[in-house]
């Protein structure tokens, strides 16, 4: 049999090549909570799938101890003797849909755990983009279990009586950016002890309650793991208060990054937090907006010195034309400075850029694709430009054998070299290109620039539509009797079905010459506003704010338990949490959040209200 001779040749050349593309494409991988994993022995893998292809290759290449991970695969592909090898050495199993048995579903899983190897699902169903995770199927909870009555009932052929299911959460600091970075945080592993008797109960249904249990549980690790938010506005208008708070988007540390973001998402949750709660949600969402539709980050803006003042007192001003071109001759000559030690490297990989980008725009309505296209299309270009270097430079050295080696070291140094020197360059080349866009959008005479009521279009951020694919039906109470159901329906949509389709196209942006005064000025609201939120927050230390409960629990907050059976939605019990104000703006400030206050002053010297031309305020028209 291919599955217990084979040592997985194929799966480990594909971690290998996997791993290249993405330390090319990420900033970083950072693992949390490795320390859970079980380096030996069967385990069951449960992460989050909210990124296409990517998520089974960032979970195989960083996952602990280098232990490879076995995927579910639909049996009939198995038919085939060489397809079987091939699929089995890439590291996946069988699952026969079609199967009423469990024991024959999950027989390629059983066989799998039988020899201590890890089985990894995602047992959300597919992948989609959402605010929060939407769904959790039991198809993980059944596999487990179904082990644990097999191991039973074989003593002599299983070499462990019981698997652990280790839950992991793959959060992106931005999907579908090029170097942006990713957090692969395991949860506590959950074992199977406190289900195993309810789980062989003779009661009716006794078995069915057992796996909802442990999917609730694998749930709530996911969750707390993750960023979850009730709608897309609350998640949006979070994003930018970190943008911020923390103008450097790596000056978030990675294990901060979740928990930060999460307390932002609490804050913004309550619209009743403070009195102008709404009115700074609002100025968030349309500065989010603004810089969405003017392709620019307010990481890159706020890198530009750029004259303007945070006075909630005083008119906000724009920059002169002169000053912007001040900024434009630095950052180009800066650019210049660097630009011949990239030179090289820029010219070999401009196919694998393109490529990239051409991939993206191929799903720019498909936010979830967008990177898988662009580490797949980048990837197939250095598939061909690495193989074809190297033969040059074999042939330079005379096809010698010393020759290969030496072509083969230039060239691993060259990609290197190219990592190394693409960090840097890549955020000098977009503060380049920002100063570019604020240099035409202020020397544009205003004429030019839209209306307020043209403008209006491109203040709300737009938002992905509802996934298809989500299960929207209320689940069943724990306490009702099982349906009537065969194995494969339990479990269907889960990890076997087709992704969701493609759709291509989206509206034409407005060219961002046109948009930069709004958005500077919209830059000067949001944090004068975002100020003002906080001060309201502060007034009041000792006030209690609504927060998810795993940060209620860890931070020194309150945890109300509902009574079963209470809960929305037929849940067994809602948990609901708070935080003492005062300890929410001390996290974030430890965490290095920069945190100003309109009522202390401490933004009215911040900033130079300097501008050689008067270029006007938002007290003007625009």
């Amino acid at each position: 049999m291919p599955e217990n001779n084979d040592f997985k040749a194929l799966h480990r050349l594909i971690r290998f090549i996997s791993d290249l593309a993405v330390h090319s494409f990420f900033h970083e991988v950072r693992i949390i909570g490795g320390e859970n994993v079980p380096k030996n022995g069967p385990i069951i893998v449960t992460a989050t799938h909210h990124n296409m292809m990517l998520d089974p290759v960032v979970l195989s290449v960083g996952f602990p101890y280098r232990r490879m991970l076995n995927y579910w695969s639909k049996a009939s592909l198995f038919a085939h003797p060489i397809m079987r090898y091939i699929l089995f050495s890439s590291g996946n199993i069988p699952v026969d849909r079609k199967s009423k048995d469990r024991q024959v579903l999950f027989k390629g899983t059983i066989e799998a755990l039988a020899r201590g190897e890890a089985v990894a699902l995602f047992p959300e169903g597919t992948s989609y983009t959402e605010p929060r995770i939407m769904q959790v199927k039991d198809g993980a909870a059944w596999a487990a279990m179904e082990y644990v009555k097999w191991a039973r009932e074989n003593p002599d052929k299983a070499q462990y009586q019981e698997v652990t299911i280790v839950p992991v959460a793959i959060v992106y600091t931005n999907k579908s950016k090029y170097r942006s970075r990713v957090i692969m945080e395991f949860g506590k592993p959950i074992t199977l002890g406190p289900y195993i008797e309810q789980f062989f109960s003779s009661v009716e249904g006794a078995p069915r309650a057992a796996v909802k249990r442990i999917t609730r549980r694998i749930e709530t690790e996911l969750v707390e793991a993750s960023i979850n938010a009730p709608d897309w506005d609350t998640l949006y208008a979070a994003r930018m208060a970190r943008d911020l708070l923390w103008e450097n988007e790596r000056s978030i540390n990675m294990e901060d990054f979740v928990a930060v973001s999460q307390t932002l998402v609490d804050l913004f949750s309550d619209p009743d937090i403070t009195p102008n709660a709404k009115a700074v949600r609002r100025i968030l969402l349309s500065y989010y907006s603004l810089l969405q539709s003017a392709r620019l980050s307010n990481s890159v803006l706020s890198s530009l010195p750029l004259p303007r003042t945070l006075d909630p007192n005083t008119p906000a001003s724009i920059p002169g034309r002169l000053y912007t071109v001040m900024i434009l001759i630095r950052d180009t000559i800066a650019a210049l400075i660097q630009l011949p030690f990239f030179f090289i490297p820029l010219i070999v990989h401009a196919p694998v850029y393109m490529m990239g980008r051409l991939g993206a725009r191929l799903v720019e309505n498909e936010e979830e694709t967008q990177a898988q296209n662009k580490v797949a299309f980048g990837l197939l270009s250095l598939l061909l430009i690495y193989p074809a270097t190297f033969f040059f430079l074999w042939a330079l050295f005379l096809y010698s054998r010393t020759g290969a080696i030496l072509a083969a070291l230039i060239v691993y140094l060259f990609a290197v070299y190219h990592i190394k020197m693409i960090d840097s360059n890549y955020e000098r080349a977009k503060r380049f290109i920002a100063a570019w866009r604020v240099l035409v959008g202020v020397w544009t005479p205003k004429r030019f620039d839209l209306s307020g009521s043209a403008v209006s279009q491109y203040t709300k951020p737009k938002t992905p539509p509802p996934s298809v694919w989500i299960d929207q039906k209320k689940p069943v109470k724990v306490e009702e009797a099982p349906v009537v159901a065969t194995a494969a329906e339990e479990i269907t949509d889960f990890q076997l079905q087709n992704e969701p389709p493609v759709k291509s196209g989206s509206g034409r942006k407005p060219p961002s010459r046109r948009l930069i005064r709004h958005v500077l000025r919209s830059r000067v609201e949001a944090v004068n506003a975002l100020a003002g939120f906080f001060d309201n927050i502060s007034s009041n230390g000792s006030r209690k704010l609504k927060a998810s409960p795993h940060l209620a629990r860890i931070y020194g907050g309150h945890v109300v338990e509902r009574v079963a059976g209470i809960g929305s939605e037929g849940e067994e019990g809602k948990t609901e949490g708070w935080r003492y104000a005062s300890e929410v703006v001390v996290f974030l400030k430890k965490r290095g959040g920069q945190i100003r206050s309109v009522m202390q002053g401490e933004m009215r010297d911040e900033w130079a209200a300097a501008s050689s031309e008067g270029e006007g305020s938002l007290t003007e028209g625009g």
